[in-house]
């Protein structure tokens, strides 16, 4: 009984956080039903559920951090939470990127015009840069013993390897979960969601404790925006250059380098 009374503080914050997160996935997606009802013209439309689509990614990942940094129940709780939030991503975002190696997939495999692109680029910037600033507000609330303002002014540098070995990292999982983003699209939603969610459920257990295995740029500035003020080139290189080289050799891969060894592979069977 005595270790249940020492348990149940904990569950209390635990819960305030879920309870956090929750409210704003209901919040955003009482917006986005608004924006589509109200909302006229397609710039304005996507720049809006851009900017609520990566709110809400990163605000749910700011106090996803901050519950796996407490003395989990189980080892697979944190895996757990990020798997479920992941799953309430994929469901409520659908049509939303959220992250700018998305945009730029997208633009160029011809598939998004550049204006939007800036657009849902500018969106997903406003949005990263607001959740953070929201996210230290609330802390500064103290809600729970794990919210402190000063949490949000400090930078936790998650980078525990050297830096050639950070960019490999950020690089693959980038490569790995937008190869799947591409190919799964001819997979029932319901199933390419929880598939994506097993995903990057393993992607941040396999590269989390070297990189964080974050693989999007905004919602890394979000995060760790005071590292890009004390290390930016280190930051920028690892979390933004990196990220988008996975893109480019994805592109390179699938699109150029494949149907032309598959072309020259059939044309010397003919020979």
């Amino acid at each position: 009984m005595t270790a249940l009374r020492g348990l149940w503080p904990e569950m209390q914050d635990t819960c305030t956080s879920l309870g956090l997160m929750l409210s704003i996935v209901l919040f955003m997606g009482l917006a986005r039903v608004v924006t589509r009802q109200q909302l006229n013209g397609p710039m304005a439309h996507a720049f809006v559920l851009e900017f609520l689509a990566t709110f809400q990614l990163c605000f749910c990942t700011h106090e996803l951090q901050l519950l796996s940094e407490q003395e989990p129940l189980h080892p697979t709780w944190p895996l757990m939470l990020i798997y479920f939030f992941s799953l309430v991503h994929g469901l409520t975002l659908v049509g939303t990127s959220s992250n700018p190696c998305g945009v730029m997939m997208q633009m160029m495999l011809g598939g998004m015009s550049a204006e939007t692109g800036a657009i849902r680029l500018l969106a997903q910037l406003i949005g990263a840069l607001c959740s953070r600033y929201c996210m230290g507000a609330l802390w500064s609330l103290g809600l729970t013993k794990y919210h402190v303002s000063e949490r949000s002014f400090a930078c936790r540098n998650p980078i525990q390897v050297d830096l050639p070995k950070a960019v490999i990292i950020e690089a693959v999982c980038s490569f790995i979960f937008h190869s799947a983003l591409l190919h799964f699209q001819e997979v029932r939603t319901k199933l390419r969601i929880h598939l994506l969610s097993a995903l990057i459920t393993f992607l941040v257990y396999a590269g989390g404790s070297l990189t964080g295995a974050i693989f999007n740029p905004t919602l890394a500035l979000s995060l760790h925006f005071k590292c890009f003020d004390e290390a930016f080139l280190q930051f920028f290189i690892v979390y933004w250059l990196s990220p988008s080289l996975g893109i480019l050799l994805m592109i390179l891969m699938f699109n150029f380098f494949l149907p032309w060894l598959y072309d020259n592979h059939t044309t010397n069977k003919k020979e």
